[in-house]
């Protein structure tokens, strides 16, 4: 099962917790973190609560020496470790589930985040990048911006992150404005910081040209 697999994909970040102190696996606390959130956890008390009610089938793949940690334990660990690092081995296990499909569409996309603004503050509204499967309804890797102007420098960082051969990625006007870049891996993806040709505003990233 996918899910049991998740671990391998988590095991390069690096602990930077006091070994003498530690008593979770930090693969366990990560695993279990996305597997709550992915059944709708949102807030820590809410992972560790996911955890506890799981606990006989996360046994099945997961040690858990000292059972599952608490809520204050996950906010923690999430607050050190590496936030790329992380964000890379999600990114691979979520590559990893394209495995059974011949050809995906991957739709780019950027949404405005509703109420994400504060006035208070002086905080514009969040405005994320994001690559959805459509085959697999699944999102498969996002990029926050600051705005729409800058959603055309995340778009390359995004794809850059995808493993999308032989799929069809399409990208609205925004995603295929400004000058056209060239195709520079050969896989076809673009090389990092240049943005693919758009003829169709449609890119087949399993082909060497447009």
């Amino acid at each position: 099962m996918s899910i049991e697999n998740l671990a391998q994909y988590f095991s390069t970040i690096e602990d930077p917790r006091c070994s003498g102190k530690v008593e979770h696996r930090l693969i366990d606390i990560l695993v279990i973190a996305v597997c709550a959130v992915i059944a709708c956890a949102e807030s820590w008390d809410d992972i560790a609560l996911y955890g506890r009610s799981k606990l006989v089938w996360l046994r099945s793949f997961l040690e858990l020496p000292n059972g599952i940690p608490s809520h204050d334990t996950f906010r923690r660990v999430f607050m050190l470790i590496d936030p790329e690092a992380f964000e890379a081995g999600f990114a691979r296990w979520v590559g990893s589930l394209t495995a059974g499909f011949d050809r995906e569409v991957v739709a780019i996309d950027g949404k405005t985040i509703r109420r994400s603004f504060d006035h208070g503050r002086d905080q514009s509204p969040l405005h994320v990048v994001s690559a959805w499967a459509s085959e697999q309804g699944l999102v498969l890797g996002q990029r926050c911006v600051d705005g729409k102007s800058n959603e055309i420098t995340a778009v390359p960082e995004l794809l850059d992150q995808l493993a999308l051969e032989n799929s069809i990625v399409t990208l609205d006007a925004m995603g295929g404005a400004g000058q056209e870049g060239s195709i520079g891996k050969a896989d076809g993806r673009p090389a990092k910081g240049a943005r693919p040709r758009l003829p169709r505003r449609s890119w087949h990233a399993g082909a060497t040209t447009c």
